[in-house]
């Protein structure tokens, strides 16, 4: 099977999503499977730690900011279908759940049900970010400066 770059992007846009995804949502998701496929774990979910490097101005040279915390997990679908799933934070049974998801959308890219899913999370998600947005605005202070009148120019 030849991967594309449209492949690609689509298997990215999906991981980031199920990444951010709570663990409520994709419980629910795997709930409502009509029948959940059966995997094996081929890395158990573990917790490890990830440096977070940040840019002084968003452009500046780079500098380790600190470490977060990250969990992994990959597994395998009896159908050879391999999924992974690094997400921040330390929810393992999350981080399994979107591992078989990337599985099930490796598998079948065009399944309703799976397709539904990630439009769901992602709308919830963009929702959320929104919000906060409009929070932060509302809290956006202007500083500007006069120039006094015994100031030559």
């Amino acid at each position: 099977m030849t991967t594309t770059a449209h492949d690609i992007a689509d298997r990215q846009r999906w991981m980031a999503i199920l990444a951010r995804a709570s663990s409520a949502e994709l419980e629910a998701a795997w709930d409502s499977l009509a029948a959940p496929p059966a995997y094996q774990v081929l890395r158990k979910p573990e917790i490890g730690l990830a440096m977070v490097r940040g840019r002084a101005g968003g452009t500046g040279n780079p500098f380790n900011l600190g470490e977060m915390t990250v969990t992994r997990c990959a597994i395998r679908l009896d159908s050879g279908v391999t999924g992974h799933c690094y997400a921040a934070g330390r929810d393992r049974k999350k981080v399994e759940l979107a591992a078989v998801f990337d599985a099930l959308l490796q598998a079948d890219p065009a399944a309703p049900f799976l397709n539904e899913l990630i439009d769901t999370l992602a709308a919830r998600q963009a929702a959320d970010r929104d919000r906060t947005s409009r929070k932060a605005a509302a809290t956006k202070v202007e500083f500007f400066t006069m120039v006094r009148g015994e100031n030559p120019k």
